[in-house]
């Protein structure tokens, strides 16, 4: 989510931003255009739910409408995180990562709790310095990229790792369990997980497995009615298809676009806590 891999941003999304959150004032529905072949839909109804526009909102018309830096993330993979958003706003929404694009996530959850986790602290300060308003944490990550093979082939030997065991905050038995994330992290069931960090792109990076792994947690564990969507970026990776393959689960991949995939996992029924595996 970082600047290196920004590109100058796409006349039709600067138009989707400013009419869509624009028509949140002026209390109309509005419908814009996402592509060339005019494909459609309608943005925030001002309601009771949505009374009218957020300073967030506002702030990123400013910024995307000005800035010549966006998210890494393509228009149509865009898409499929705002779809869901749209429909079950305000939520919980967790992103690993923080970016120039942190101001689109926020806002495409008005009233809802969008926190960031960082693994560069500096990164946190400086993105937070522009952009003040936004929740984020910066956070250490235990792994290497290097490890994931092993880390993949010998977890089921260690029983914290397994179905019937998982847990995250503590858990320091597990390699693969994030156990000392911020404690806000652990108190709530989060609706909507991103997985676009840490870097898992060299060697010494953290690499994704931790934090797909505890995702899985996470939307197993859930108490509240319905399912946790879960977007990975970067499936085209081997450690992130790998990992994405056995602890979110093929049977809950619902559609993907470009490098990202949407998971839709439901709570853990009972018999599944003894399952020797995730999927």
């Amino acid at each position: 989510m970082k600047a290196g891999k920004h590109r100058l941003l796409p006349l039709n999304l600067i138009g989707l931003l400013a009419s869509g959150l624009g028509g949140l004032i002026v209390g109309a529905l509005l419908v814009s255009s996402f592509s060339a072949a005019s494909t459609s839909f309608a943005f925030f109804k001002p309601d009771a739910a949505h009374p009218q526009t957020t300073p967030m909102q506002l702030k990123a018309i400013l910024h995307y409408a000005t800035s010549k830096v966006v998210p890494q993330q393509s228009l149509a993979e865009i898409r499929l995180s705002f779809d869901v958003l749209v429909s079950i706003a305000p939520c919980n929404f967790l992103v690993y990562g923080l970016g120039h694009d942190s101001l689109m996530w926020a806002s495409f959850n008005p009233r809802g709790t969008t926190l960031f986790l960082e693994e560069d602290p500096s990164w946190v300060i400086g993105i937070l310095k522009n952009a003040p308003s936004l929740y984020a944490r910066p956070v250490k990550y235990p792994t290497r990229l290097s490890q994931a093979s092993s880390l993949l082939s010998t977890y089921k030997s260690e029983p914290a790792c397994l179905p019937g065991n998982a847990s995250l905050r503590g858990n320091n038995r597990c390699k693969l369990a994030l156990s000392d994330l911020p404690r806000e992290v652990y108190d709530k069931e989060w609706d909507v997980i991103m997985i676009d960090a840490p870097r898992g792109y060299f060697e010494d990076a953290p690499g994704r497995m931790g934090v797909i792994y505890s995702a899985a947690v996470m939307a197993r564990a859930r108490k509240k009615s319905g399912v946790t969507h879960v977007f990975l970026h970067d499936a085209n990776r081997r450690v992130e298809k790998a990992y994405a393959e056995e602890f979110l689960c093929k049977k809950y991949l619902v559609q993907g676009a470009g490098r990202l995939w949407h998971f839709e996992i439901p709570p853990a029924l009972s018999n599944d806590l003894h399952a020797a595996t995730f999927c």
